[in-house]
């Protein structure tokens, strides 16, 4: 009949061209997309707000493509010395390299050229913050448990790709900041017991600063570290999490076998055509008003001249706060010096941060002994060890990167830079410490105040005398949906570990171990205040057993939502 369309495109409804026809069976036959596609459309992705970032993260590594693009039409990666005779008037007839010049150029005389270089720094940056913002929610929240350690790791690898990139891009305008940092990154290599000199040549191709190393970084800049990102994004964003199931917070309908959500299309395709679009325009607008590495007021680079209150990107800020607050150690020994002043912050301190960050999903697995599939997030809140932990590391990160400016806090507020330095130094141990105190603490807080929310409801402000002569305030129950992440049941987050019991007085071989002793203490510490899930009483009545008082539910709400009264003195 027509005017009939039945699914798949029947007998009842129209046919797709033969054209469109032949070419999806050709691809059904050998690759299945057809099975592939249909369940791909139905993949379900909760709603919630964090799950975006990635996904900023991903639309800005495409906005950073485009840009480069564009920017290697006009850039010239040479560090062959030219008299400068753009239309920028300050610095007509200075010597600098062809690098220098171009970029010059890009900004004043390619049409458009400034925007697009701004775009592309200012995409950057978002994206390095998206990543690490997106970091910090899956360890927060456990999302970096079985099976998903992998993805964890590959987002770790691509969190120092992306960070070692950007160091290379921003060093090849060649201009006086980013020699200054590439300064640093030669003092570091050289730094290197018994391998530095030889590294020192190795990328610089000679002696500081020679003239191959502008070339070097643009081909590891635009093609390596790219191609790189290239496979990874796809790997981690797309085959692995469409292969998985999609994580979800606790909540109404939400399971540890179940998603509840959205389907791909067509909500969460227009939703994440939408993110896309808005990633575009921030950073364009971004790009547009807020101005960033003005590269022409520094001037070429100068081995031998430094500016005041140089300062790199903020996420090689951490790096460079290490490098100041480290005190003037070094140990000679065998005709040698290692320089521990630039060693322990440029290698130990990083080596130790993201090693750690690598192997914690395995650490902590070892401690619980939790084996199980995790498909349903932790509240940070219901984990207090691992939320403290995560604030200690946010605390000794920040905190070096605070120190990272340490000249410029102590010349804006008059302070001492001797006392700065000092105060950051005092602050990388104790703040860490203070860190975790006071988040779990917090942890602990927000536990107590679910707790009273399923057991009292929340509080109406009405108080109430009773015939007794006592007063007390009129509570209503929370609805279902704020209800079911603090009652519904979710995977324990850790088994029990004990060390084993002696049998007929004998020890076991096992208890003696060291390493049984030390992971059982580490397991009690971790179980210690972990969230129980309360026991859910019905509407309308309450731990205290009184029955909810229907007429003042109908004067708060309508009459759909019943209260309780909790006593108070009398």
């Amino acid at each position: 009949m027509a005017g009939i369309r039945t699914a798949g495109g029947g007998p009842g409804g129209p046919r797709p061209p033969k054209a469109v026809e032949g070419t999806a069976r050709a691809l059904d036959e050998r690759f299945g997309t057809t099975g592939f596609a249909r369940k791909s459309l139905r993949k379900a992705f909760p709603d919630q707000w964090s799950f975006l970032v990635g996904e900023i993260a991903m639309y800005s590594f495409v906005v950073v493509l485009l840009t480069g693009v564009f920017l290697t039409f006009f850039f010239k990666p040479s560090m062959q010395e030219v008299i400068y005779d753009g239309s920028y008037t300050q610095l007509q007839g200075v010597a600098m390299s062809e690098a220098y010049a171009s970029t010059l150029d890009i900004s004043f005389d390619v049409r458009g050229g400034l925007l697009v270089r701004q775009i592309h720094h200012w995409s950057t940056l978002i994206f390095m913050a998206s990543i690490l913002v997106h970091m910090l929610r899956n360890f927060f929240t456990g999302a970096y448990r079985k099976p998903r350690e992998l993805n964890w790791l590959i987002g770790i690898l691509m969190f120092m790709l992306v960070m070692l990139n950007g160091l290379f891009g921003y060093s090849l305008p060649d201009d006086l900041l980013s020699g200054t940092g590439l300064r640093i990154l030669e003092g570091v290599l050289a730094s290197l017991p018994l391998v530095g000199s030889y590294a020192v040549m190795f990328l610089f191709g000679g002696e500081y600063p020679g003239t191959a190393i502008i070339p070097r970084l643009y081909v590891i800049h635009i093609l390596l570290i790219p191609g790189l990102l290239a496979a990874l994004i796809p790997l981690h964003a797309i085959v692995l999490t469409w292969r998985q199931t999609h994580t979800q917070f606790p909540g109404k309908g939400s399971s540890n076998r179940t998603v509840r959500g959205y389907p791909f299309f067509p909500v969460f395709i227009a939703k994440t055509t939408s993110m896309f679009l808005w990633v575009i325009g921030v950073t364009v607008l971004m790009a547009a008003l807020f101005q960033i590495n003005p590269v022409w007021l520094y001037g070429p680079y100068d081995p031998g001249a430094i500016s005041s209150g140089s300062q790199p990107d903020w996420y090689m800020g951490w790096l460079e706060g290490a490098l100041r607050i480290m005190p003037a150690w070094e140990i000679t020994a065998w005709g040698h010096t290692v320089p521990l002043s630039v060693l322990v912050p440029a290698l130990v301190v990083p080596g130790l941060l993201f090693t750690g960050l690598a192997v914690y999903p395995f650490v902590e697995r070892w401690v619980t002994g939790d084996h199980q599939i995790h498909h349903l997030l932790d509240r940070p809140r219901d984990v207090p060890s691992r939320t403290a932990i995560g604030v200690a590391g946010v605390v000794f990160f920040g905190t070096l990167w605070l120190a990272g400016a340490n000249d410029v806090i102590a010349e804006r507020f008059h302070i001492s830079l001797f006392a700065t330095t000092w105060f950051f130094r005092v602050l990388i141990i104790l703040g860490p410490v203070v860190g975790y105190a006071v988040a779990y603490r917090i942890c602990l807080g927000l536990q107590r105040r679910d707790l009273g929310l399923v057991q009292h409801g929340l509080e109406t402000g009405i108080i109430r005398r009773s015939p007794d002569g006592g007063y007390g305030e009129v509570e209503r129950p929370l609805p279902d949906e704020a209800v079911a992440p603090i009652t519904d049941p979710r995977p324990a987050p850790a088994a029990v570990l004990e060390v084993p019991r002696p049998i007929d007085g004998v020890e076991s071989p096992r208890a003696r171990r060291v390493t049984t002793r030390v992971r059982a203490a580490l397991n009690r510490r971790f179980r210690t205040d972990l969230a129980v899930v309360p026991e859910r009483h019905p509407d309308g009545e309450h731990a205290n057993g009184e029955h909810a008082d229907k007429e003042h539910g109908e004067a708060l709400d309508g009459g759909d939502r019943s209260v309780s009264v909790r006593k108070g003195g009398g």
